[in-house]
């Protein structure tokens, strides 16, 4: 469910406070920090490894160079390359680092905003 963009709060972290809409994204993806993806994780339940970093620095690259958030398919093929998988299998290794899903969990953790069009997987 898409959330309301005039409903948001802050949310304080040891290096300032942010904004977040209801959802819990941030408002201003310029506002991300390691202290916010942590905080996320530990709401989300997840206890971040080497390999969410490299996962959110992907996004967070992509996000600077594109503009744009980069949807699970990008981070599908980038965890192919980086750990030498099949597609099916680099697929089950993006589900398995964010298991309810990449929108709720990745993107949430990456400081994207809440993507409109996309599904909740």
């Amino acid at each position: 469910m898409r959330t309301r963009a005039d409903v948001t709060q802050w949310i304080k972290l040891p290096d300032g406070s942010v904004e977040v809409d209801e959802a819990g994204y941030l408002v201003d993806p310029s506002q991300w920090s390691a202290d916010f993806a942590r905080k996320v994780a530990q709401d989300e339940g997840l206890s971040p490894n080497p390999l969410h970093w490299r996962v959110l620095a992907f996004m967070r690259s992509y996000l600077d160079q594109h503009g744009i958030a980069a949807d699970a398919r990008f981070a599908i093929r980038f965890l192919a390359v980086e750990l030498g998988l099949d597609k099916h299998d680099a697929k089950h290794k993006l589900f398995e680092l964010f298991p309810e899903g990449y929108v709720k969990q990745a993107c949430k953790m990456a400081g994207m905003r809440q993507p409109r069009a996309w599904s909740t997987g």
